[in-house]
């Protein structure tokens, strides 16, 4: 079986959506990273005294103040109308386009929970074209499709959450998986623990979202 190896990386940008954003001093420790805000996100981030590089939606959040924010010379506004696509979608679209390879998004959470779990749904479906991971409260979570391993320090939490199933084998945790299948509804793999500093996943079939602690400014993502 192909093991990928997932290191750790700069993010080529940040995705801030419209949910509740970390706190200031986080975003100073991911500077550089260029800033994609998603619509709305855009409000949240000028509160903190953060400007994004570009703003990209349908820019219904920002409609009655969308001359104030092209005043901004150094802020790219991309306007997108399709509303068969949430902000969310085509801020990834966007960054797509932009040739980006890796994305830490933040502000996942925050409103109504159907909105939340669609969020989540996004995530995994271009997760498969981009390395994508979230972060929040000193914590990643990204989408695994393939077997990899990776390195962590012993006494990690590390969580593995079927979606929504997923047959799969570890190595270097408290509680291993031997060929056992983890599904929504019947069986996650959540709160386990890294007894090794070296963690398997062999994803016999499905795809999951692993969840582990983070040391910005970097993000895991496959290597190439």
């Amino acid at each position: 079986m192909m093991l990928k190896t997932l290191r750790s990386v700069l993010p080529d940008v940040i995705i801030c959506l419209n949910g509740v954003l970390p706190e200031s001093h986080i975003f100073h420790q991911l500077r550089p990273i260029p800033i994609a805000a998603a619509d709305g996100a855009a409000i949240k981030l000028r509160e903190k005294d953060i400007l994004p590089q570009y703003i990209i939606g349908d820019l219904d959040s920002l409609a009655h103040e969308l001359s104030e924010w092209r005043q901004h010379k150094q802020i790219h506004i991309h306007e997108v109308s399709d509303q068969n696509q949430t902000d969310f979608e085509k801020t990834l679209d966007f960054i797509i386009e932009q040739h980006c390879d890796s994305a830490l998004i933040l502000g996942m959470h925050g409103g109504e929970f159907d909105h939340t779990l669609n969020n989540w749904s996004i995530l995994i479906r271009y997760g498969r074209r981009k390395n994508l991971a979230v972060y929040e409260a000193g914590k990643m979570a990204l989408p695994i499709y393939e077997s990899v391993q990776l390195t962590v320090r012993q006494g990690d939490m590390i969580s593995l959450i079927p979606q929504p199933s997923a047959i799969l084998t570890t190595q270097g945790l408290e509680w291993n998986l031997y060929n056992e299948e983890l599904a929504l509804g019947s069986r996650e793999g959540a709160r386990n623990q890294a007894v090794s500093e070296t963690i398997t996943i062999y994803l016999h079939s499905g795809s999951l979202l692993l969840f582990l602690k983070t040391e910005l400014p970097y993000m895991l993502a496959v290597s190439t």
